[in-house]
């Protein structure tokens, strides 16, 4: 199909995803800024460029610090503890005298509102991360 022929409405959802990754980009930095000048950093001297740096890297990890602590916490599964959350089913089965297999270990925690920082393998990789 021709440029000239296609139609406009097609370009709109376009625009608006392009818009709205600028305005969440704009907030992001916004809020990044505020907390970090919320943090009062220690006024280094004239000449200390390395001062300046080393309050700049306290500035970004205590704002990322706050940052990745709310994201570790944060409930994964909106509808876990409800009576509609639809994680919370288990299937399970037991061939002969082999261990029994069952779903409940990947779905348990979840199903039961655990956050970043309980899920299994996940839980153990975010202990790196400040926070």
């Amino acid at each position: 199909m021709a440029s000239h022929v296609r139609s406009k409405s097609s370009r709109f959802p376009r625009v608006l995803l392009r818009a709205g990754l600028v305005v969440s980009a704009a907030g992001a930095a916004l809020a990044a800024g505020g907390a970090a000048g919320a943090h009062a950093a220690p006024t280094p001297t004239a000449n200390d460029s390395g001062g300046r740096a080393a309050a700049l890297a306290d500035a970004v990890l205590d704002t990322a610090g706050g940052s990745i602590a709310t994201a570790k916490n944060l409930q994964l599964n909106p509808l876990a503890n409800t009576p509609v959350d639809p994680l919370n089913n288990t299937v399970g089965t037991q061939i002969a005298d082999f261990k029994p297999v069952s779903t409940a270990a990947a779905t348990g925690p979840l199903s039961e509102g655990a956050a970043l920082k309980d899920l299994p393998v996940v839980g153990e990789a975010t202990s790196v991360l400040p926070g």
